[in-house]
């Protein structure tokens, strides 16, 4: 197997990794979350947000960014104009639909609830700040699951070519 090879099927690997881990949240994470009294969700997505920064899921995360133009290279060089445009196609909409949105719109969002210190807060000051949270955070999440999937779509259409 040539490296190219190596390199397109580790990147098809993790970009669905990513795919799979926002759509999770999409379809159970966020609906089970939602049904939670106020202090409940801030505390378990102040958990979340804490633990999601770990070692496994920023290798995937990153390595989606950094692995989709290498393979986009990759396919140009061999002449393979094809899975080339859809790897290059993906490579944009991971960066901006995906990672984008997540350091521009998500991040701060979490960086924002890790400060709300709960233990001090009243019910009405924790229902601003959920509403104040869940609400960006569920929309930019929405978008960014959907870009992760097409995302998805496109590298394993360049797989298929």
């Amino acid at each position: 197997m040539a490296t190219s090879d190596l390199i397109l099927l580790l990147t098809a690997t993790l970009t669905a990794l990513i795919g799979g881990l926002f759509y999770a949240f999409s379809c159970a994470v966020n609906p089970g979350l939602g049904k939670l009294s106020d202090e409940k969700y801030l505390a378990a997505m102040q958990s979340i947000n804490r633990e999601i920064l770990n070692m496994f899921f920023l290798a995937s995360f990153m390595g989606t960014l950094l692995l989709l133009p290498i393979s986009s290279w990759f396919a140009y060089e061999a002449g393979s104009m094809e899975r080339f445009w859809l790897l290059l196609s993906g490579t944009f909409v991971y960066a901006i639909g995906v990672f984008g949105l997540t350091m521009f719109g998500n991040v701060p969002l979490n960086q924002s609830l890790d400060r709300f210190n709960l233990s001090l807060a009243s019910p009405e000051q924790m229902a601003m700040q959920r509403k104040q949270f869940e609400i960006p955070w569920n929309r930019f999440h929405r978008i960014r699951t959907i870009a992760s999937v097409l995302a998805v779509v496109l590298v394993l259409a360049a797989c298929l070519w």
